[in-house]
């Protein structure tokens, strides 16, 4: 009598070599994720802690074909200094203007007008950023 086996009773020998794998790789995919997570956020943390001032731009309004007045809020620590770039561009992407701003009141906030020279007429003003000045 000759009997043809289909394979192992189930659940008989333990887990197939597949599922052994396939947990393994859940595994390491746990712990590398997690990893990059925890440089990520390492990262994040680093970054927002060198910023030492922060600035936006409230409003612009394009005055002529060659001017852009930006009104430019900073905030900082009183005893603060730094420099906040600003740039133009016109409607094809060009950039038309650029400027570096120097932020030295003894205030935590500072509000400011600039006048941003042009090359041609612009259609936007953005904050580049603001970098503490060396030395302080």
């Amino acid at each position: 009598m000759t009997a043809v086996r289909d394979g192992l009773p189930e659940g008989r020998y333990g887990r197939p070599a597949d599922q052994r794998a396939d947990r393994k790789l859940k595994i390491i995919g746990a712990v590398l994720g997690a990893g990059l997570l925890g440089v990520v956020v390492w990262a994040g943390a680093s970054y927002i802690a060198r910023q030492d001032l922060s600035g936006r731009v409230i409003t612009w309004d394009a005055v002529s074909d060659s001017a852009v007045r930006i009104h430019l809020e900073v905030i900082k620590n009183k005893d603060d200094k730094g420099v906040c770039t600003l740039r133009s561009q016109a409607a094809d992407g060009s950039e038309v203007g650029r400027k570096d701003v120097t932020i030295d009141q003894r205030t935590d906030q500072v509000n400011t007008e600039i006048t941003l020279r042009t090359t041609k007429r612009a259609t936007n003003a953005v904050l580049v950023g603001c970098q503490a000045a060396r030395g302080n």
